[in-house]
C-alpha cells in the first residue's frame, strides 16, 4: 500500500521557551504530525516531557500529537499520555511485560498504536503484531538526544518492512527518527520509509516552513 510522504517535526529541538509560538508555526507549515519525544531517564539517559506539558501544548496545535515513550514500565502510564492529548502512541516492546496487551490497552483508549525499534533491535519484535499496530518506528539513531549521525544500517529493517507491509496489504506507517536531513530523508524514502522525524533539520536556520517543505519534496 503505496503511502504518501509525512513530516513529523520533533519539538525536542525547538525553543522550549517559546512552545506556543513554536506549535503554532507548525500549525501553519506543511507538518503532518507533532512529533513529541518522552524520556524518562531510565530507559533513555535524558528528561523530556510529561503528560502536564504535553496537555498544556496540546491546546495549541491542530495537528495529530505523535508520542513516542522512551520510559520503562511503560503500561502504568498509557492511559496518562492518552489524556494528555496524544493521537499516537509509540512504545518499545522492552518496556512492557506484555505487547500484545499494551497495544490492546492504546487501542482501548482510541489512540493508534505503534511500536519503535532501536538500531540494535531485530524485527522479529514487531513482525508477529504487526496486524494489530498502525505504526512501526524505525530509530536511526541510538534514543536521546537531538542532532546525532544517521546509522544507515537501519535501512535494511525499512526495506524489510516495507515489503511485507505491502505484500500483505496492511495499513501501517513506516516512520523513521534520527539523524534525518535532506540526504538521508532521500534514503529513508528510497528504503520505504513514509513518515519522516526530523527536528535538527527542521529548526535549522530559523527556516521552519521552508525545512519542512524541502523535506517533504526532497
Amino acid at each position: 500500500m503505496k503511502k504518501n510522504i509525512k513530516i513529523a517535526p520533533s519539538i525536542l529541538s525547538a525553543d522550549f521557551a517559546n512552545l506556543e509560538k513554536e506549535i503554532s508555526i507548525l500549525n501553519n507549515s506543511e507538518a503532518d504530525y507533532i512529533h513529541v519525544d518522552v524520556m524518562d531517564g531510565h530507559f533513555v539517559k535524558n528528561l523530556t516531557f510529561g503528560p502536564p506539558v504535553i496537555e498544556k501544548i496540546r491546546n495549541y496545535s491542530t495537528k495529530p500529537f505523535d508520542v513516542h515513550l522512551m520510559i520503562d514500565s511503560v503500561d502504568q502510564y498509557l492511559e496518562s499520555y492518552s489524556k494528555a492529548g496524544a493521537d499516537i502512541i509509540t512504545i518499545h516492546p522492552e518496556t512492557t511485560s506484555n505487547l500484545d496487551n499494551a497495544i490492546s490497552k492504546i487501542k482501548s483508549l482510541g489512540k493508534k498504536a505503534g511500536i519503535s525499534l532501536n538500531p540494535d533491535v531485530s524485527l522479529d519484535k514487531v513482525l508477529p503484531v504487526i496486524k494489530t499496530i498502525d505504526l512501526v518506528l524505525i530509530m536511526s539513531v541510538y534514543p536521546g538526544f537531538a542532532g546525532q549521525k544517521f546509522i544507515p544500517d537501519v535501512l535494511e529493517k525499512v526495506k524489510i518492512l516495507r515489503e511485507k507491509i505491502n505484500k500483505e496489504n496492511l495499513d501501517v506507517e513506516v516512520e523513521i527518527d534520527g539523524g534525518i536531513n535532506i540526504d538521508t530523508a532521500k534514503l529513508a524514502k528510497k528504503a520505504g520509509a513514509n513518515v519522516l522525524v526530523a527536528g535538527t533539520a527542521v529548526y535549522s536556520e530559523n527556516k521552519v516552513l521552508e525545512n519542512i517543505k524541502l523535506l517533504k519534496n526532497c
